[in-house]
């Protein structure tokens, strides 16, 4: 049993998917799923033997694996709870909110992960009539999802990174990536659902820029997760992100006529690649609709980050891969709009990855995106030209 599973009472677990099916279920087996099996980039320990992190340290999700029978039939899916952290996830309202969220959205979203039930953990068995349920004695809340085999696509960026050569399916993954995002981002938000009050497309769209910049998730957030005295940077510079970004929000909000079906955590350790350009989604966070340009910053910049921690800057094999991607996707949408909106997106993306609480990389790394993060605030309109985004590499000072 590990740590994710010693919580869970399989008598509990057994009880609830009887319930669920309608006939008896037969836990076999329950196993926590982590981030942790991919590894930061290998450092010489005093011993001299090479020193194999994990690349993520930290992550919202809790998830576990239950491997379990009905009727002879062998089923997998996976169970997600959420701890409080400092990411807006403090209270137990925070934490029902988002997977509520997840419930409400994975169905809606192609090659996402299913979304099965949401629920809650009670301590106590309080009486409920068929219709109404109480929720007073909860505790936590759940979640339950499908579970799909397949391979992280962080995966194959760690390969990149540590020396592999680029091939064909490598080139056909990142154009397979770039084409889905045009794809989900032509549906914008329908004009028949727009209405004077909360699904308001100017509304939607407001509010999702507005927690971009402003929560826990958000640029604050991660501003605020950043210790105090953090040696690598100028001691105003967090400051000075957050109101540069504070003054782009001012630039989207009126942008809502952009509005449009997001996955909005389309990152590599959240796409599986289930055969050569076959893949599944999970994790869909902060609601169906927001700005195409959060989708294609999150991905773009991972092209980046492992580039960086191979070699110093943007170059060869990931610079053709960054250079696919958003080849692919602008000539496939044509949404050139979208580079003088993305500066934001990049910024809270950039904060997250040189985040010492999120990733380990080392510092040159984490200083370079800090300079990345600078300039692409400052300029006017993002050019994704590789030329151009290692003249943004100069670490602040």
């Amino acid at each position: 049993m590990t740590p994710e599973t010693a919580r869970f009472d399989t008598a509990q677990v057994e009880a609830y998917l009887s319930q669920l099916h309608g006939q008896p279920a037969t836990v076999l087996e329950m196993t926590g799923l982590s981030d942790k099996a991919i590894s930061a980039p290998a450092t010489d320990t005093a011993g001299g033997e090479a020193d194999r992190r994990s690349l993520k340290v930290f992550g919202y999700g809790r998830p576990v694996l239950i491997r379990y029978r009905v009727d002879g039939q062998e089923h997998r899916v996976v169970l997600h709870t959420a701890a409080a952290d400092h990411f807006g996830h403090e209270t137990r309202a925070d934490r029902a909110a988002a997977l509520l969220r997840c419930y409400d959205t994975f169905n809606h979203l192609p090659r996402h992960v299913p979304a099965l039930d949401v629920g809650a953990f009670f301590h106590t068995t309080p009486d409920a009539s068929p219709a109404l349920h109480s929720l007073g004695a909860a505790g936590e809340f759940f979640l339950l999802s499908r579970f799909v085999h397949g391979q992280a696509y962080a995966q194959d960026l760690v390969r990149l990174r540590d020396g592999g050569d680029l091939t064909d399916r490598d080139r056909a993954r990142a154009e397979a990536l770039a084409r889905y995002l045009a794809e989900i981002h032509a549906q914008k938000f329908p004009v028949d659902q727009e209405e004077t009050g909360p699904r308001d497309r100017r509304a939607l769209y407001r509010r999702r820029i507005r927690d971009t910049v402003g929560s826990g998730e958000g640029i604050m957030g991660l501003v605020d997760s950043y210790p105090d005295d953090f040696a690598l940077l100028p001691p105003d510079w967090l400051r000075e992100v957050e109101q540069a970004c504070v003054a782009w929000r001012w630039r989207l909000k009126g942008q809502d006529h952009r509005l449009a079906q997001v996955h909005g955590d389309f990152h590599p350790f959240n796409v599986l690649f289930t055969g050569d350009v076959e893949f599944a989604l999970l994790d869909r966070s902060r609601g169906a609709w927001g700005e195409p340009a959060d989708d294609v910053s999150c991905m773009a910049i991972n092209y980046l980050f492992f580039s960086l921690q191979r070699v110093g800057r943007l170059a060869p094999p990931f610079e053709t891969l960054w250079t696919l991607f958003w080849e692919t996707y602008l000539d496939a949408t044509g949404d050139e709009e979208l580079l003088s909106l993305v500066a934001p997106f990049l910024a809270w993306r950039g904060l997250v990855l040189a985040s010492p609480v999120w990733y380990n990389v080392g510092d040159d790394v984490r200083r370079l995106l800090f300079g990345f993060i600078d300039h692409v605030l400052g300029a006017a309109s993002f050019d994704p030209n590789p030329a151009a985004v290692n003249r943004y590499l100069v670490p602040v000072s």
